[in-house]
């Protein structure tokens, strides 16, 4: 009996700071108490400021997707001969390339994919760049 008075009072709080804690808690998050909301684990939100670190800028990556045809991966089945189908990613055939540059008197190198090397070779560089809004001067 007297183990189970001196767990219960370990837990509990006084009446007034209970109920002042609740309406608090429930005010501040703007949904209804628990059961639970009286207890402290003995981490203060205000005073300990953010739970989490501060996250690192991750570095820009460079997609799939070809500049001048906006070419992506395309998502597809694999077919099996039992018709199972199971999901595969076809990406871009994406080629760095050195392509000379006539206006600028300069090579440039670009991440194309093989589609938009045949256009650029029937239609020209400059043509191809103007038409997909890319400018060639900060490549």
């Amino acid at each position: 009996m007297a183990n189970t008075t001196l767990l219960s009072s370990s837990f509990s709080m006084p009446g007034a700071a209970v109920a002042a804690r609740r309406s608090s808690t429930a005010a501040s998050l703007g949904f209804a108490t628990s059961q639970l909301a009286g207890l402290s684990l003995g981490v203060s939100l205000s005073a300990a400021g953010p739970l989490l670190p501060k996250q690192q800028l991750q570095p820009i990556v460079a997609r799939r997707i070809c500049p001048f045809t906006d070419k992506k991966t395309n998502r597809a089945n694999k077919v099996s001969f039992s018709n199972h189908k199971t999901k595969k990613q076809q990406f871009v055939n994406l080629q760095y390339k050195k392509l000379w540059w006539e206006a600028g008197k300069r090579f440039v190198k670009l991440r194309l994919s093989t589609k938009a090397l045949k256009t650029i070779e029937k239609h020209g560089l400059d043509a191809v760049a103007k038409k997909a809004g890319i400018d060639l001067n900060k490549k």
